[in-house]
């Protein structure tokens, strides 16, 4: 009896197993099947801030050529609001089958750590596909109001000077926050925040000799460089940019390692099958190697480069997390 029951059980198990491996391979290749017949149907790339700023700008020069790759038109789709967390919840909870993608940026990984009802984890409830671009950014100053050329002469005048030098930024958790705290943690200094409502107007300010200091992005600051309204110190990216070739990097001016570039990529829903992710990916990835996209965006100080893979992205972005969640909590940054 019990040697009948223990052949019944391994029956039975041995037919579970089976039947699993059977779905398993089912789905197997209704993923393959779904990825060959990819796609079929115009795919929406939806951009979560207004038309215009870099994300936009990347997003729909890679549209074009993608949708002549792929045979599907492309359409991008701009979903500003709420810092970009009406159009980033509106893929997160579109169905996972491709053709509903995100084209964000840095603020992807930020946001979530600033915001207490964010509504979304940038691993849990999406799938990285590639990175497009980095972006350095700049210090630059007024120097009537900071008389230093250098990392290594601001950095004195701020020891020297605790909260006294103040930096403007476009807002609580914007880029250029968490930049000066970047630099402020690794130099050892304390500056004072001044918030703006937006880049514009923090810009006009720093350019008046309102407030000293600001981290910007190169392709927004070369203008007010080359005319000499602002002077740059130094720039974020561990090469220096090709728009301000003759601006140091901070890494060579002595703050070791320092890099904060922000990024744009290109992101699914959870669930996406791999096979559709990796078809994206290599089209893509094709995109930002071609010559004429890659000049394009060299003379606006964006770097076009992808991943080498969809879970080179996931490192990346898994990374960029740990790395903003630390200073986010050191900081006590918000986004109020």
């Amino acid at each position: 009896m019990k040697t009948t029951i223990i052949h019944s059980i391994k029956q039975a198990l041995k037919l579970l197993l089976c039947g699993t491996a059977i779905m398993s391979a089912g789905l197997s290749s209704i993923h393959a099947q779904n990825a060959s017949n990819f796609p079929n149907k115009p795919i929406r790339l939806i951009v979560p801030v207004a038309a215009g700023g870099n994300v936009d700008l990347v997003a729909r020069a890679i549209a074009e050529p993608l949708s002549k790759s792929l045979g599907q038109q492309v359409i991008v789709e701009n979903r500003p609001g709420a810092s970009s967390l009406v159009g980033t919840m509106m893929v997160a909870n579109a169905p996972a089958d491709g053709y509903t993608l995100l084209a964000h940026s840095t603020t992807f990984v930020t946001a979530p750590l600033l915001l207490e009802n964010a509504g979304y984890d940038p691993l849990k409830n999406f799938v990285p596909i590639t990175l497009t671009c980095e972006i350095p950014m700049v210090m630059v100053i007024n120097q009537s109001v900071l008389p230093a050329k250098t990392v290594a002469e601001v950095v004195k005048l701020a020891k020297a000077n605790p909260k006294k030098y103040a930096y403007a930024s476009s807002g609580n958790g914007s880029t250029g926050h968490i930049a000066a705290e970047l630099f402020s943690t690794a130099a050892g200094v304390s500056l004072l925040h001044v918030p703006y409502k937006g880049n514009a107007q923090s810009v006009i300010d720093v350019i008046a000799g309102q407030v000293p200091i600001m981290f910007d992005q190169v392709s927004t600051a070369a203008k007010h460089i080359e005319t000499g309204k602002l002077y740059p110190i130094a720039v974020t990216s561990m090469a220096r940019s090709s728009i301000l070739p003759n601006v140091p990097t901070f890494d060579e001016s002595g703050l070791k390692g320092f890099n904060d570039s922000t990024f744009n990529g290109i992101f699914a829903p959870i669930g996406t099958p791999p096979a559709i992710v990796n078809k994206l990916h290599a089209e893509i990835s094709k995109i930002l190697k071609t010559p004429a996209v890659i000049e394009v965006f060299k003379s606006k100080g964006v770097e076009m480069i992808a991943s080498p893979t969809p879970a080179a992205f996931s490192e990346y972005i898994q990374n960029q997390s740990k790395i903003y969640g630390e200073l986010v909590k050191k900081a006590g940054i918000t986004a109020n």
